[in-house]
C-alpha cells in the first residue's frame, strides 16, 4: 500500500466533505439529536406507578397497608374509590396502570391470624411494565404481611424481637437503577455504527454514478488504497461524532465513566474503522446510491438497534435471534461500553470481544478491497 496515493485519496475526499457543509452539518448534528432524543425521551425506569385504592375496610389495618404504598416511590397514590366500576374506568382511560383492593374483613381475620386478602389489577395492555409494577405490589404486600406476623407472634410472645430472616439487598454498578446510564453508553454504538455506515455508503456508488470512476481506474491507484483512503476522511467525521456523544453523555447525563477514556477511545476507533469499511463494501455492492443508502440503513439501524442488546435483552430472544445476534459488531462494542462505563472493567475481561471487533474490522476491509478489485477489473 502506497502512503503517497491513499493519503490523495484522503484529502480528494475531505475536500468533497468541506464543499458539502449541509452534509457535513448534518453528520455532526444527527448523533446529538439522536443522544438528546433517546437519552431523554427513552427511559426505562418503571416508577410513580399511578394507583388506585379501594378500601372497603376503612380500619386501621387497612390504612397501615395503604400508607405502605404511598411510601414508596414506585407507587403514586392518585386517588380513593368506593367501587370497582371506577377502577374499571380508571384503567380503561389509562388514568392508572394499577389499582389495589383492600377486601371488607381484612381487619378481622388479621386480628384473627388468618389470611387476609388483597387484590392487586393491574392494566396488562403493557405487559412488561404491568409484570413489573405487579412484582412491586406484591413485595410491598408480602412485607407488610412479614412484619404484620412478626409483630403478632412478638405480642402473643410478650417480647419484641428481630425478624427471623433480614435480607439486606445491593445494587452493583448502577445503585440507583436509573435507565440513563444503561442507556446512554448504548446509544453510542448505535450512533457510531448508523452514522459511519451512511458517511461511507455512497463514496464508491457516488464515483460511478458521477462518471469519476473510470479517471481512479485509470490511475496506478489500487483498490486497498481506495478503501483504506476514502475511509480515513470520514474517519475524521466519525470521530469527532464520537468525542461529541462521550462529552454529552458525561456533562448533560452525567453517565459514570468509571474506567479507562484511553480504552474506551481505542475500542471506539476499532468499531468506527469495522462501521466505515462496512458501507465502503456496500457502495462497492452497488452502483446505485440510493440502493447503498438503503441497505446502508437497513444493515446499521435496525441490527444496532434491535441485536445488540442496547435495549432488548438478547437472552430472552428466541434461539435463532440469538444465533444471528453473533455476527452483529454493535453486540460486543455495547458490552464493551457497558463494561468500561459501568463496571471499570479492562482488557482483561473484555479482550474476547475486542478481538471479535478487529476480526471484523480485518474481514470487511479484505472484501471491500477485493469487490473493488473485481469492480475495477
Amino acid at each position: 500500500m502506497n502512503v503517497r496515493r491513499t493519503r490523495a485519496v484522503a484529502l480528494k475526499e475531505m475536500r468533497h466533505v468541506i464543499r458539502d457543509p449541509r452534509s457535513l452539518g448534518m453528520a455532526l448534528a444527527v448523533p446529538l439529536l439522536f443522544l438528546l432524543l433517546f437519552g431523554f425521551a427513552l427511559s426505562l425506569d418503571v416508577d410513580h406507578i399511578p394507583m388506585l385504592v379501594y378500601d372497603a375496610d376503612h380500619s386501621a389495618e387497612s390504612r397501615a397497608l395503604i400508607q405502605r404504598f404511598q411510601a414508596s416511590r414506585f407507587f403514586t397514590v392518585v386517588g380513593f374509590v368506593d367501587s370497582y366500576g371506577e377502577i374499571e374506568k380508571a384503567i380503561n382511560s389509562s388514568r392508572v396502570l394499577i389499582a389495589v383492593a383492600v377486601q371488607r374483613d381484612f381487619s378481622r381475620h388479621v386480628a384473627a391470624g388468618q389470611e387476609a386478602d388483597v387484590q392487586i389489577l393491574v392494566d396488562g395492555s403493557d405487559s412488561n411494565t404491568a409484570s413489573i409494577a405487579k412484582g412491586y405490589a406484591e413485595a410491598v404486600v408480602a412485607q407488610h404481611a412479614l412484619e404484620v406476623r412478626s409483630g403478632a407472634q412478638n405480642f402473643k410472645g410478650g417480647q419484641q424481637g428481630p425478624p427471623a430472616v433480614d435480607s439486606a439487598l445491593r445494587v452493583w454498578y448502577n445503585p440507583e437503577l436509573e435507565s440513563k446510564n444503561y442507556v446512554v453508553p448504548g446509544l453510542i454504538a448505535v450512533i457510531l455504527m448508523i452514522i459511519a455506515a451512511l458517511l461511507t455508503s455512497l463514496t464508491i456508488a457516488r464515483e460511478w454514478e458521477m462518471g469519476t470512476m473510470e479517471q481512479l481506474l485509470s490511475t496506478p491507484l489500487r483498490p486497498s488504497e481506495m478503501v483504506f483512503g476514502k475511509m480515513l476522511a470520514y474517519f475524521a467525521v466519525g470521530l469527532a461524532d464520537m468525542l461529541i456523544v462521550i462529552a454529552l453523555g458525561m456533562g448533560v447525563f452525567q453517565v459514570p465513566l468509571r474506567g479507562s477514556v484511553p480504552l474506551l477511545l481505542g475500542t471506539g476507533c476499532i468499531f468506527l474503522f469495522g462501521s466505515l469499511f462496512w458501507g465502503i463494501l456496500l457502495s462497492a455492492l452497488t452502483r446505485s446510491q440510493l440502493m447503498a443508502y438503503q441497505m446502508g440503513i437497513l444493515t446499521s439501524f435496525l441490527p444496532a438497534f434491535m441485536l445488540s442488546g442496547f435495549i432488548y435483552s438478547i437472552e430472552n430472544m428466541p434461539r435463532v435471534i440469538q444465533v444471528i445476534s453473533v455476527i452483529v459488531p454493535a453486540r460486543y462494542f455495547v458490552t464493551i461500553l457497558k463494561g468500561i462505563y459501568l463496571k471499570g472493567v479492562g482488557v482483561s475481561v473484555l479482550w474476547p470481544q475486542i478481538l471479535f471487533l478487529i476480526a471484523y474490522t480485518t474481514l470487511v476491509f479484505f472484501l471491500a478491497t477485493r469487490k473493488l478489485k473485481q469492480k475495477m477489473a
